[in-house]
């Protein structure tokens, strides 16, 4: 019998990108200064696994991160990881003080530093020295409002040069960014700032999408009267040089102009040095049981794996030119902009990718020599079924590497990225998520790209895939988990005194033992292959949606007595399908799905409107009450459904099955 044989790789670096590359740089100096030798990227990742503190120390240097106190210990009670005591446990360079929007604008000069793209075609750039003089000057606006280390700062904002300069203003202060997308409605966003009481808003006075104006103010309006906390909205004009204001009149804030806190910008800002764990950023869970976790993350390790990320993984280098798609209400906005860090040039794009054609992004990375572009896989896969073909009609030639990430990326994108993009690129698959507000898995320039696969896990992050008794496994299916400590583990949540939550959580599963909730393979080439959630989070079009936030909406339908929502598999992606129990007498018809879809649409976001709405008699509960979405899942997709003596109700189960509404 003859052994498998391993997969042909889709590409392989040459010999002269491999010299050339970061990482190989990294390596060398790790080997001079006594580490080492290492035969090959598994080597040099068990190293920096098994000896965390020399190998986080080594990042720091070889990165340039400035701070003031001593470097040592880098860390401390690593074997507290997701102990009883609550948050990471882990303690690192816990006698250091250092900023993070420093890092960001340490370089100066003419050179454009922050370059947006809209939509509607529109064009602005900010140079190092006018990103410098803008944050200085809404630094010093922040401060007259009153604005102190630890208070949250929130932006209601597009991916626009005024959310990033308002972010570094905040967090030079020592305060606290927290944001999310003006798509989301009135619900959504109070369940988000609702639970971390900024006392400073900033929203657009309106936005693009879709070749429609999308006004803001109205909704801001409704959002601040459930914002007791916010004692100043800043108002940017994105779409109108002067926006009306009049839909904000009647608020108790004061209310400012953007143009007018940034007005006549000029000096540099100054930067409050804090602890290596203070709070950066909240982020927010997809609010899958309930209203949003609040995710708090901290400066030091969000820096320091971001740069880890950006130049050893991405072969990131100064004056390059990043991009990614994105939103400020996910996670890659805030990796994106920390591309600054390594005096990258960050390009902005808000509005959609297909406006004013499938092209619209390729046409922007052309014309920006874009080197690194990144994306999500629903984009990729639909980029395809438009027919484009980036490779014939666009000159790429500066691009270099493609990143996508927000699902899995199927093996027939993998082909279509390298036949009709580009054929001589690094794709790199990536994952990890808003908890770790960075990466397990990574691209890395020195190894080859498997079809469907990731390429390898991120340095530093000591990532197993683990079987129902926590048994290590490879070529096999199994839970996604982290073993050891890593710096950009969530400090803690908001208001979870205790860390009962924050261990619930992640360490529940195997304790001691970070479980992501991935289910993913090791493969025998040292990737990874992530085959989705493990648990009931919706992720149509790469999209994290949590099914409580739904609910919260559709039941305010009073037809709806109870609902329970499921992604179902359809073509390469996944569809929201939503079963409704309704009032006695009151039957399903096209009026109430559509106002059950607008009642969505406008509290959540468009993403979350189902695709189906079923009626159903009866949702399956457990014995304390709580509804099974997995089960009904397995139901839908003709799979069984184990362990039905858990369920107090298993006969509700036959309500899901062989549904005619679900075959087209």
């Amino acid at each position: 019998m003859t052994a498998p044989t391993s997969p042909e790789p889709l590409w392989r670096p040459s010999p002269a990108q491999i010299a050339g590359a970061r990482m190989t740089e990294f390596t060398q100096t790790l080997e001079e200064a006594g580490y080492g030798p290492f035969e090959d990227y598994a080597a040099l990742h068990q190293w920096s696994v098994a000896q965390p503190g020399a190998f986080w120390t080594a990042v720091w240097r070889y990165c340039g991160v400035e701070a003031e106190g001593s470097m040592s210990p880098a860390v401390i009670h690593p074997e507290r990881f997701g102990g009883a005591q609550g948050g990471p446990g882990a303690e690192w360079f816990p006698e250091v003080k250092l900023s993070f929007p420093a890092h960001l604008l340490r370089r100066t000069g003419p050179e454009e530093a922050l370059v947006y793209r809209g939509e509607d075609g529109g064009r602005r750039a900010l140079s190092w020295d006018a990103l410098r003089a803008q944050v200085a000057a809404a630094q010093r606006a922040f401060e007259a409002m009153g604005v102190e280390a630890g208070d949250r700062v929130a932006g209601f904002m597009p991916n626009i040069p005024e959310t990033v300069v308002a972010m570094l203003a905040a967090t030079s202060l020592g305060a606290v960014w927290t944001s999310c997308s003006p798509d989301f409605g009135v619900s959504g966003v109070l369940d988000r700032f609702g639970q971390t009481t900024p006392k400073v808003l900033i929203c657009p006075d309106a936005y693009h999408y879709g070749g429609k104006v999308r006004p803001s103010l109205p909704r801001v309006a409704e959002i601040m009267a459930g914002l007791p906390s916010v004692a100043h909205l800043v108002v940017v004009p994105h779409v109108e040089a002067a926006p009306d204001l009049s839909p904000l009149d009647g608020l108790s804030c004061e209310i400012h102009r953007y143009e007018a806190i940034t007005e006549g910008a000029e000096g540099a800002p100054r930067f409050t040095l804090v602890p290596f764990d203070h709070p950066l950023y909240v982020m927010y869970s997809s609010g899958t049981t309930g209203v949003p976790k609040c995710i708090v993350h901290g400066v030091g390790g969000t820096l320091l794996q971001h740069l880890k990320e950006h130049q050893l993984h991405g072969d990131l280098r100064a004056g390059e030119t990043l991009f990614y798609y994105t939103t400020c209400g996910w996670m890659m906005w805030n990796w994106l902009v920390s591309g600054l860090a390594s005096g990258a040039r960050v390009l902005l794009y808000d509005g959609s990718p297909f406006e004013p054609s499938p092209a619209a992004l390729w046409d922007m990375a052309e014309q920006e020599k874009v080197q690194i572009f990144g994306t999500s896989a629903k984009y990729i896969a639909a980029l395809e079924k438009a027919g484009v073909k980036p490779r014939e009609s666009h000159d790429l030639s500066a691009l270099r590497a493609v990143l996508s990430t927000g699902s899995p990326l199927t093996h027939e994108s993998f082909d279509y990225v390298y036949r009709d993009i580009k054929a001589d690129l690094l794709l790199g698959s990536i994952s990890g998520g808003t908890d770790i507000l960075s990466c397990f898995a990574l691209c890395n320039p020195v190894l080859p790209v498997y079809r469907g696969q990731l390429q390898c896990p991120g340095l530093g992050m000591d990532v197993q895939v683990l079987d129902d008794d926590g048994a290590r496994v490879v070529d096999q299916k199994g839970e996604l988990t982290c073993a050891t400590p890593f710096p950009s583990a969530p400090i803690y949540f908001w208001s979870d005194e205790g860390g009962a939550r924050y261990r619930g959580a992640y360490f529940e599963r195997f304790p001691g033992v970070w479980a992501h909730g991935d289910y993913a393979e090791e493969t025998p080439e040292g990737g990874l292959i992530i085959h989705g959630r493990s648990d009931a989070v919706l992720n149509p079009g790469g999209v994290r949606i949590g099914t409580a936030e739904i609910y919260r909406q559709v039941e305010k339908v009073d037809a709806v007595l109870e609902s329970l929502a499921i992604g179902q598999r359809w073509g390469d992606d996944v569809r929201v399908v939503l079963f409704v129990v309704l009032r006695p007498g009151v039957e399903l018809d096209d009026g109430l799905i559509a106002e059950i879809k607008t009642t969505i649409r406008a509290n959540a976001t468009p993403r979350h409107v189902p695709a189906r709405v079923v009626q159903v008699l009866a949702l399956p509960r457990t014995r304390s009450g709580k509804i099974v979405e997995i089960a009904v899942g397995k139901v839908v997709h003709g799979e069984p459904v184990k362990n039905t003596d858990a369920l107090a109700n298993p006969e509700a189960l036959e309500h899901f099955k062989d549904r005619p509404e679900l075959q087209s």
